[in-house]
Parts: C-alpha cells; sequence; structure tokens
C-alpha cells in the first residue's frame, strides 16, 4: 500500500493509476453492448470524454466546498499549496453529478441521442467507481473506523491513513459491492433487457453508501443534523429515483387502461 507505485523506475500515483486501468476495461467492456445496441462508437467516446472532464470538476468542486473550513484560503493561490489542494481531495458524489450534466450538455451540443447509452452502459460508472476504490485503498484515503476484527489492516506510515491503529477495510468493502453492482447491471440490461437499470445503480448505490459512511473516518466529511453531506446526497438519489419509479409505474398504468378503453370504444 503506497501513495506511489515504483512501475519500472516511475513513480505513479496509485489512485491515478487504477481510474485509469478502469477506464481502459471499461471502455473494453463497452465494446459488446455499442455493438449489441448498434450505438456510434465515436458518439460514445464524445459522451465519455464530457463526462470524465464533468466528474473531476464536480469532485473537486464539491471536496472545496465541503472542506472550505480547512483549506487556507489565503495561500490558495501559492503554487505548491495550489497544486496539493488541486491534486489531492475529490468527492464522488460531486464527480457523479458533474460527470452526468455534462453527459447530457454533450449530447444536446453534439446532437446525440445520448439515453441510449447511458441506459445501456450504466453499469461503466460502479465498475470505474470500484477501481478507483482500490486506488483509495491503496493511497490509504477514504479510509474506515479503528476496527480490530476479522480483515482489520493496517496502513504504513507515509500512508494517508494514520499508521498507529488497526482500521476497517471500507475502501475494500465499497470497491468489492460495487464490482458486483456493475457485474449485476450488465447482465440485467445485457441478458434481461431491463429497462430500470439506472434506477437500480441509483437506489442500490445510494443505500450503500449511506451505510459505508458511518464506518469512514477520514476527516473531510461534511455533516448537518448528524448526516454526511454523502448521505444526505444519497438520501436524495434513492428518494428522488423512488418517487420516478412510482410516477413511471402510475404513468404505465393510465396508458394502459386508456390504450384497453380505446380498444372497446373501437369495438
Amino acid at each position: 500500500m503506497s501513495i506511489y507505485l515504483n512501475i519500472l523506475g516511475f513513480h505513479i500515483p496509485s489512485y491515478g493509476l487504477m481510474i485509469t486501468l478502469g477506464v481502459i476495461l471499461a471502455n473494453v467492456f463497452a465494446l459488446y453492448p455499442l455493438k449489441k445496441y448498434k450505438l456510434i462508437f465515436d458518439d460514445f467516446l464524445i459522451l465519455e470524454a464530457y463526462t470524465l472532464l464533468g466528474a473531476f470538476i464536480g469532485a473537486k468542486l464539491l471536496y472545496l466546498i465541503i472542506s472550505y473550513r480547512e483549506i487556507d484560503w489565503s495561500r490558495f493561490l501559492e503554487p505548491r499549496y495550489f497544486n496539493y489542494i488541486m491534486s489531492s481531495g475529490f468527492v464522488f458524489y460531486g464527480g457523479l453529478i458533474g460527470g452526468l450534466l455534462c453527459f447530457l450538455f454533450a449530447g444536446k451540443f453534439h446532437h446525440i441521442n445520448s439515453k441510449p447509452y447511458i441506459t445501456h452502459l450504466i453499469y461503466l460508472i460502479p465498475w470505474i467507481h470500484g477501481f478507483g476504490r482500490i486506488g483509495c485503498f491503496l493511497a490509504g484515503c477514504c479510509y474506515g473506523t479503528p476496527y480490530d476484527g476479522p480483515f482489520a489492516v493496517q496502513f504504513p506510515e507515509g500512508s494517508l491513513a494514520p499508521s498507529d491503529t488497526t482500521l476497517f477495510p471500507v475502501q475494500l468493502v465499497e470497491a468489492i459491492c460495487l464490482l458486483i453492482l456493475a457485474i449485476v447491471l450488465a447482465v440485467l440490461d445485457l441478458k434481461k433487457s431491463y429497462p430500470h437499470t439506472i434506477a437500480v445503480y441509483f437506489i442500490v448505490y445510494g443505500i450503500l453508501r449511506f451505510l459505508l459512511e458511518y464506518v469512514r473516518y477520514d476527516a473531510v466529511r461534511g455533516h448537518l443534523l448528524a448526516l454526511s453531506t454523502s448521505q444526505w446526497i444519497s438520501l436524495g438519489f434513492v428518494v428522488g429515483t423512488v418517487c420516478y419509479l412510482i410516477r413511471a409505474a402510475h404513468k404505465q398504468k393510465k396508458d394502459s387502461k386508456r390504450s384497453i378503453s380505446g380498444t372497446f370504444s373501437v369495438l
């Protein structure tokens, strides 16, 4: 476990390496659904580029918002301090929201029908996120609470996590859950043609993240009324998605009744 991995004499950030590996594999796995649903690969690359850019900006922006009290703003424009702030500290939900907004913008701006891409490729988000959490574990960020039970981990000196006690491996737990979720979503879409994979992702990850926040121990969490920033956002995603599903089911039922009524009127 190290912030930097020594590969062929090069010191490569472990978090960045795992994110890059996740993105590369995601692009490989995207080839089959793109071909199956007759989606254009060039359009996919455009949407992906905007999404990754939006994810980076959103993740950093939310981090700056929730950690504004810990940042020495008088030093913000100092090159070394600015580089430190910009190269460390990201919040996933900021990245998710920023990425989705830029994804939608890219569809509008480049006249791409973006809906089938996100519907059939939503599983790529937890896949890349899972690799990111492995990167978190290697770097020692986003660490868990003090814990001495099974699978407890102790980080080495120089890690971002405390090295003087054993901790709950929350990064690995989340990584495993995310990779399983990615596989389940891919199966639901490719084998079962399930139409609500996006909703499944928002609800399952929202619940997972809400629970895992209770075993997170890193300082920059942001809290309001006993819940962390990510827990409030999780609640928003879960409640909003459930309301959407209820409304969609009600609309479908209403349309079905109209269709039946129209059939009888013709008869």
